[in-house]
């Protein structure tokens, strides 16, 4: 993506990567049906400008819903957009509200993603909202972050307003009384930033009735044994979902194990993507259901 004149201009590379369909695709739609023709530059450069993105985004919506490429081709762009329109009230609709929220995360537009989050939140529950829905968006967020269709800046919004909404889902869960709650440390190790799935992990604590004392993101090692000694826990939590990890994934858990010798917990998207190794002490969670299946069963 190039920002030239204070116009976002996208190559059919960042297209593909911020609609999900394959460039030869999208030149298919555009040589059979005249479907959002590219642009050029006086050099004859083919882009696509935010105008273009939104319509392209909206005819995913509607092809992944059941609409044929050659009926939305003699559709107006109203009737595209009113159908559009229409499918964004159907919060269990996880395609079209991913969608919606790449839209809404291109676009910079709060009130946008806030009512998604809100709406599917409300319609399909946290749990199944986050699972389904906001950890495939927000790796996707991530990826297309590392491939520089979209900007570090569009990752940070996206996070910090799912942040936002977790810690208010977090203040609103009423903790029922547990005749003998465990003690959870929650943190994110050295060079890892992300906070959705650590915040994730509290709220599902907390709604167990667990206890948990939540440190965040970048705790250096050497401080976890201090730490450690002072809140005694019975568990410790991490999440690991930087992509730059991977290769690093078992010495970040290896430093963290050395430091405490309590049970340790690991969740997150590398988790499923890398190989583990196995240690006494260390259960991986690939997945939302195997967090809240361990969790329930304590």
């Amino acid at each position: 993506m190039l920002l030239i004149n204070g116009v976002k201009k996208f190559s059919i590379s960042d297209i593909e990567s911020l609609i999900g369909v394959k460039a030869h695709t999208i030149r298919a739609w555009e040589i059979r049906y005249n479907l959002v023709p590219p642009k050029r530059t006086p050099t004859n450069i083919r882009f696509y400008d935010e105008d273009d993105l939104k319509m392209l985004l909206n005819i995913v919506t509607l092809n992944e819903n059941g609409y044929k490429i050659s009926k939305i081709a003699g559709m107006s762009q109203k009737q595209i957009t009113d159908l559009v329109a229409q499918l964004k009230t159907d919060w269990n609709n996880d395609s079209v509200q991913m969608l919606n929220l790449s839209n809404a995360t291109i676009e910079y537009d709060e009130e946008t993603f806030s009512g998604i989050l809100a709406g599917c939140i409300k319609e399909m529950g946290l749990i199944n909202a986050m699972d389904v829905m906001l950890f495939p968006f927000m790796k996707r967020v991530g990826m297309l972050w590392q491939t520089g269709a979209i900007d570090p800046s569009h990752e940070h919004f996206a996070a910090n307003l799912i942040r936002d909404r977790l810690i208010v889902e977090i203040d609103q869960v009423e903790m029922p009384d547990k005749p003998d709650p465990k003690r959870f440390l929650l943190f994110l190790p050295e060079t890892e930033m992300h906070e959705t799935g650590l915040l994730f992990a509290r709220y599902l604590l907390k709604k167990c009735g667990q206890h948990t004392l939540y440190l965040g993101s970048e705790i250096p090692y050497q401080d976890l044994k201090k730490v450690a000694e002072s809140y005694k826990p019975d568990y410790c939590f991490i999440v690991l979902t930087s992509l730059n990890l991977g290769k690093n994934i078992n010495k970040i858990i290896g430093k963290v194990m050395d430091n405490l010798k309590v049970p340790l917990l690991v969740a997150g998207s590398l988790i499923s993507e890398f190989d583990i190794l196995v240690k006494d002490q260390l259960t991986p969670l690939k997945n939302v259901c195997d967090m809240v299946e361990f969790l329930e069963d304590l």
